[in-house]
């Protein structure tokens, strides 16, 4: 049978993620690629353009480098407009803490370490929980937070190899288990500012393969691949429980899943050759997700995907047919965020990164949209708004022609066809399903379209005023260019 996910925790299931890491280079240079990128200077411009394509949640980040200037004093002015950007366009934004950039006074090895970060957690916290009492959306959505990012490749990069502050070798063990106590004081100073705060565990999921010409590093490559589900097991207790770890410390978990996130084993990490996704030893990121799922029972979020140049487009086909497909399987998925969803320079050398939906703005803050991935998310909104109708449970026979395969799935679920055939949607089935939809809410003004929820941008634009039928619209976001 098809996943139950409802409710869904964000308003859309795609949404778009701004890079926001503020590290320093080796040179000493930080990096700071909300400036960059210019989206604390045009956050109302940034926020409008997610909600115009449908993405209705968003990961965002606030720059401790910035708001602790000086130990102990806070100051928010930096995050400011990215917060009323986001009210004001009706977003919903996890936020991040920790991007891999401390201020120079904090040390991430000194034994206060956790106590700095959950000083400056409560301070978010109060912060946005005022900018909350604020906001038009009601009932109040939770504040999401990310407490701190990809703590498994920040103890890699900044405690064993040296890549990333604090420049570190040898001791990237030592980092995590620093990581872990500061996000479980963390999250402890956020509860006791608000209670239902909600928070993201946005990690690596990789897949580490033997290479079959060194059957000797087998070891080696499973020891790399469970490496993985450390840094969760400590903050369930499951590892290490002298640093506190417990399950109410593991919320919802975030699945950082890009082009290269899988590989063969080697003892020098830069002569790994990456699998692509015809590699025969390529595994599906569906099966990646029902495992992570079966490891710890958490909702999950694929929080950060994406690639460069033309390969933005496919790549999002891709992991889409396979979030989508892990959630037909009974995988509570509950989103897909493009990350970067605006271009950035290169962390290393600021290069040109063409990875986003949109590239760099203007002077008047004019992004311009890469016409294939915007077409890819467009197609991939309509098979999750199909999807999203079949696993409600009242129109499956009309959604699948009522022909269901092996143990109750629908036919075109259960057959052998690639994932995003299996679960296409036909521009029929979903004007069928919004012309219903229409005549629900004409007898039920002032609700929200009752079957869709975070579909409700697509279904707006789907139904809206254009010379285009609604049918041909739809088969523009299928994928049918012809019709328009």
């Amino acid at each position: 049978m098809l996943c139950a996910v409802p409710p869904f925790l964000f308003p859309s299931f795609f949404l778009g993620g701004f890079e926001c890491s503020a590290h320093r280079r080796p040179s000493g240079r930080r990096v700071d690629v909300i400036d960059a990128t210019r989206h604390d200077h045009f956050a109302a411009d940034d926020y409008a353009r997610l909600r115009a394509a449908g993405l209705l949640g968003a990961r965002d980040g606030l720059r401790w480098p910035l708001i602790e200037r000086r130990p102990g004093q806070f100051d928010f002015a930096s995050a400011e407009a990215q917060v009323q950007a986001a009210q004001d366009a009706g977003v919903q934004v996890i936020w991040d803490l920790l991007h891999y950039g401390v201020p120079d006074h904090v040390d991430v090895f000194a034994p206060d370490f956790p106590a700095r970060f959950a000083r400056y957690a409560r301070a978010c916290a109060t912060f946005l929980g005022e900018a909350a009492q604020t906001s038009p959306v009601h009932p109040p959505t939770p504040v999401w937070l990310c407490p701190i990012n990809e703590l498994s490749f920040f103890a890699w990069a900044g405690g064993e190899v040296g890549y990333l502050s604090p420049f570190a070798h040898a001791r990237g063990a030592r980092l995590k288990r620093a990581l872990v106590r500061a996000v479980i004081a963390g999250m402890d100073a956020v509860r006791d500012v608000l209670p239902t705060a909600r928070f993201l565990h946005a990690e690596p999921l990789i897949h580490v393969a033997p290479d079959p010409q060194r059957p000797e590093d087998a070891p080696g490559a499973q020891a790399m691949h469970d490496a993985q589900f450390e840094a969760l097991d400590m903050l369930l207790g499951r590892l290490h429980p002298e640093l506190g770890g417990h399950p109410r410390y593991l919320d919802v978990i975030g699945a950082n899943f890009y082009p290269y996130n899988q590989w063969h084993h080697h003892a020098q990490h830069e002569q790994r050759a990456v699998l692509p996704p015809e590699h025969p030893g390529y595994r599906p990121l569906s099966a990646l997700l029902s495992e992570l799922h079966a490891r710890y029972g958490r909702p999950l979020l694929v929080a950060e995907t994406g690639a460069e140049d033309d390969a933005r487009a496919p790549w999002l086909r891709r992991v889409a047919s396979e979030a989508l497909l892990a959630r037909a399987q009974g995988v509570p998925v509950h989103g897909v965020c493009l990350y970067p969803v605006v271009n950035h320079p290169g962390w290393d050398d600021d290069r040109h990164c063409h990875n986003g939906l949109w590239d760099y703005p203007d002077t008047d803050g004019y992004r311009p949209v890469d016409a294939p991935l915007l077409a890819a998310l467009r197609d991939a909104q309509a098979q999750e708004a199909a999807q999203r109708i079949t696993v409600r449970g009242d129109v499956v026979a009309s959604v699948h022609g009522g022909s269901h395969g092996p143990g109750g799935q629908p036919a075109d679920v259960a057959g052998d066809r690639p994932p995003e055939d299996r679960l296409a949607p036909t521009a029929e089935t979903v004007v069928a399903f919004l012309t219903r939809v229409a005549a629900q809410r004409a007898a039920t003004p002032g609700q929200a379209f009752p079957d869709t929820d975070g579909a409700e941008a697509l279904v707006r634009w789907l139904l809206g005023p254009s010379p285009l039928s609604a049918t041909d619209r739809v088969r523009a976001t299928a994928g049918d260019r012809g019709a328009g």
